[in-house]
């Protein structure tokens, strides 16, 4: 199957062509040339076109893994939350727990006193 060429790359072909057409040579042979050139581009756009999808692949795979990897990490921070309870308040918190209350009673005995 032949694929087909846009009259765009066709102008510029022949644009590119007659550019370095050389005296004394014919219409044909110009034309020629033109067609050759017309397959250049079309091979080059063709390359670009296969080396655009390997670095769409490339970008899909490096996403893939690096959500796999984020998955992989949050699983496992998962099974460590499940399998050691924290406690929900520390030392530190019961300590400032007794110094608000022990503050606020402290407070509420000035004020009856007062």
């Amino acid at each position: 199957m032949k694929p087909t060429i846009s009259t765009e790359t066709q102008q510029n072909a022949l644009a590119a062509a007659k550019a370095i057409q050389k005296p004394g040579q014919n219409k044909e042979q110009t034309k020629l040339i033109a067609q050759g050139i017309e397959k250049g581009i079309a091979e080059y756009k063709k390359l670009q076109k296969a080396k655009a999808r390997e670095r769409d692949k490339a970008r899909k795979q490096q996403l893939k893994a690096k959500f796999q990897t984020t998955n992989n990490i949050n699983d496992t921070d998962e099974f460590n939350d499940n399998s050691e309870p924290k406690n929900q308040f520390t030392t530190a918190t019961w300590i400032a727990i007794a110094m608000l209350v022990l503050s606020w009673l402290s407070f509420g005995a000035y004020i009856m006193t007062a």
